[in-house]
Parts: structure tokens; sequence; C-alpha cells
């Protein structure tokens, strides 16, 4: 087996644990997660996709839910502590990569003479 039929493989069975993690979750945990959920059914092949590739993350917070203590106020809000922080650093880094890609300019080898090309051939039909 080379590398290509390893990712592969490794991709297929990635898919194969999503579409199980999707199919039980889609069935028997949404509602359980969400109470907005409950009886809605038009929508849940839309998160196939998704689920298949962030079932880990599903999973976990599926847990979470469950067995976690349930912090109703805070469910829905997204940890922000690290936003100005982040807000400061990103345009700071954004700028030193900018810079460094300037100064390791590449200079063009001297003794390669040029050559010129010529026009591709005309095909008829």
């Amino acid at each position: 087996m080379n590398e290509a039929e390893a990712i592969f493989l490794a991709v297929r069975i990635w898919g194969y644990i999503g579409a199980g993690v999707a199919l039980l979750f889609l069935t028997v945990g949404i509602d359980r997660v969400d109470e907005d959920a409950r009886g809605a059914y038009i929508f849940r092949p839309l998160l196939i996709p998704g689920i298949l590739v962030i079932w880990p993350l599903v999973l976990w917070r599926w847990y979470r839910y469950e067995t976690g203590p349930e912090n109703w106020s805070k469910r829905y809000d997204p940890p922000r502590k690290a936003h100005f922080a982040v807000g400061l650093i990103l345009p700071i880094a954004l700028a030193v990569i900018i810079a460094v890609g300037w100064a390791q300019r590449q200079t063009w080898p001297a003794d390669i003479a040029p050559v010129q090309l010529s026009q591709p051939a005309e095909v008829n039909q």
C-alpha cells in the first residue's frame, strides 16, 4: 500500500465514522441537544455534510451537553476572551510576513541565457 492508498483509506474510514455519527446524531441526539430541533425534520439532511467532516466535534459537544452542568445562559455564548489579543497580533503578524517576503527576494542566476519561445503550431481539424 502506497501513501495515496493509505490517505484514501483514512479518508474513507473518517467518512464511514462520520456517516454513523450523522445517522445517530440526527435521529437521536439533535432532539436532546437543541430543543428547537424537535419536530423539525426538513433541515436535518442539510447537516449531513458538516457532520461527516467534523464528527469528533459533534460527539464532544453532544457529550458535554449530556453530561455537563447545563448553564443555559452561556450555552450559545462563544468564548471571546482571546479576541482582543488575536485582533492585535494578527495585523502585526501579517506585516512581519510581508516584510520577510520582501526581504527574501530571489535573484536570477546571471549565467542562464534567455530562451525565446515560439508560437504554437496551428492545428487543422
